[in-house]
């Protein structure tokens, strides 16, 4: 659809945002101009060539915001399924090193558009694949093709040298990195606005001082709004806590978000509100690779800073569903389940789930639209906002019937992808009656894409091709071996990895 013309959706149940983060279901329509919403009223009389899409029967959400995901590992989908975080390590993260810029650009791109197909229309992007400067741009560059909002958290990390004997360059901010990031930060945003600069760093806590202090300025001087890390309490890294050894080095503020924070401690809570950081929880991860429960929003014992800081992620596509309701369905119900098998233990059952499917909706959205730091401009349904919109079905086999009756309980425990028709982002439809549209090649990949646009078979038929020839070169590896390497790497303490208790 061409940014300038309207779009009218008519007679939909439009989940609205309200005082305290209560959500009306209201029968409404809505009118999109441009990139925004400019009008949430009922009766709204079509514009002269505004493209009316009838909603009755259907819901009308904001589009969700996706706070923690690695977008470029499509390559390496279904390898995981019954990993370990140390088993996933070689395999899920080193295996970077195996990608082409070529590859890193069919791969971001798919893993852009399975979000888009969920409902996801905004990303923070963990990005640790920049092994060259070509890397990075192709990444922007299927970014900007795929119609997604993102934040492009750009990454240095630990680049592989061999494989046998595993090695890694650890001075992750030599050679071309920083470099280009100054580069990058000059040219940042990119396509109109929806793809901003970010950072993502784990070896704060590895730096001298003066590097830290440099390395600090330096994202202060680029006006970077949003730095993210990895962090779970779990024992094999040590009793301290992360969070608070960066608090001591006195870097912390609002600007950072904390991925994963399972097994948070009180002290964790604490430092999260003191500083107005925030947290992506991303269930599917925690539950399958021991990190702790899940979504801290919902640990009661921690007092009222986790259920305002938390946000929802997927992680890694490459194991995990990009389907943002699934995983605020699996934080939820878990949570449901940990808390009864307490009661149980007691010899008793409690009277109430007292975890609501609000919460677990607003860890979706506008929770994790201010992890994101655009609040102001996503994560909610209003007037002025961008217009990033995810219509569902209320008459699938899935939906039908839970629509009617509570529209957030329809999305939060009866939705899939499937029941997503049509997304919406900066006022463009990315999905069309249960189809992603076709894309816009970015320039700068044209050339090796060798068309202007894409269809999604085009996409898939090229992952499928490239995935065949990742395969072959991971199968010559030890992973075994290369876990090993990565455990003396990180000095992790091999006595709390046990095969049993």
């Amino acid at each position: 659809m061409d940014q300038n013309k309207c779009l009218l959706l008519k007679n939909g149940t439009a989940l609205i945002h309200g005082e305290n983060d209560r959500v009306e279901a209201r029968r409404t329509d809505i009118l999109v101009a441009g990139s925004k919403i400019s009008m949430v009223a009922p009766n709204i009389a079509a514009p002269p060539g505004a493209e009316v899409i009838n909603c009755t029967d259907k819901i009308i959400s904001p589009g969700f915001v996706d706070t923690h995901h690695h977008v470029w590992q499509t390559l390496l989908k279904g390898r995981h399924a019954n990993h370990t975080l140390m088993e996933y390590m070689p395999e899920g993260n080193f295996t970077s090193s195996l990608h082409s810029a070529e590859d890193t650009f069919w791969a971001q791109l798919t893993g852009c558009l399975e979000m888009i197909d969920c409902g996801t229309t905004s990303v923070v992007d963990f990005a640790h694949v920049n092994y060259s400067s070509e890397h990075s741009d192709q990444v922007i560059a299927a970014t900007a093709s795929s119609g997604i909002r993102s934040i492009f958290c750009y990454c240095p990390t630990p680049l592989l040298k061999t494989w046998k004997p595993f090695a890694v360059e650890m001075n992750s901010l030599g050679g071309h990195v920083l470099l280009k990031f100054d580069e990058l930060a000059s040219k940042a945003p990119w396509a109109n606005g929806r793809i901003t600069l970010g950072f993502a760093f784990d070896g704060f806590r590895f730096l001298p001082h003066e590097n830290l202090q440099a390395l600090m300025t330096r994202l202060r001087e680029n006006k970077v709004q949003l730095i993210t890390y990895h962090y779970s309490r779990v024992p094999e890294q040590g009793s301290g806590s992360h969070t608070a050894q960066l608090r001591d080095l006195g870097i912390l503020d609002d600007r950072f978000l904390v991925s994963h924070g399972g097994n948070p401690s009180q002290e964790d809570a604490d430092i999260y509100r003191q500083f107005g950081m925030h947290v992506s929880s991303t269930p599917s991860t925690e539950l399958q690779m021991a990190m702790g429960s899940p979504v801290a929003a919902f640990r009661d014992d921690l007092g009222d800073a986790m259920p305002q800081c938390c946000s929802l992620g997927v992680d890694c596509h490459s194991n995990n569903s990009a389907f943002i309701p699934g995983e605020a369905r699996m934080g939820l119900q878990s949570a449901r389940a940990s808390r009864g098998e307490k009661f149980l233990a007691q010899g008793k059952s409690p009277n109430s789930v007292h975890y609501t499917v609000e919460e677990a909706f607003n860890l979706a959205t506008i929770r994790g639209a201010r992890a994101a730091k655009m609040a102001n401009r996503v994560g909610s349904i209003a007037e002025g906002k961008l217009a990033d919109l995810v219509i569902f079905s209320g008459t699938s086999p899935g939906m039908v019937g839970a629509a009617q009756h509570d529209p957030v309980a329809a999305v939060i425990l009866h939705s899939s992808p499937a029941d997503v028709e049509y997304v919406v982002v900066d006022g463009v439809l990315r999905k069309r009656a249960g189809k992603l549209v076709n894309v816009d090649v970015d320039k700068k990949a044209q050339g090796f894409v060798g068309q202007p646009k894409l269809a999604w078979d085009d996409v898939a038929k090229e992952v499928v091709s490239r995935r065949e020839v990742l395969q072959k070169k991971i199968e010559k590896i030890d992973m075994r071996a290369a876990a090993e390497g990565i455990k003396d790497m990180w000095h992790l303490d091999r006595s709390k990895l046990v095969d049993s208790i």
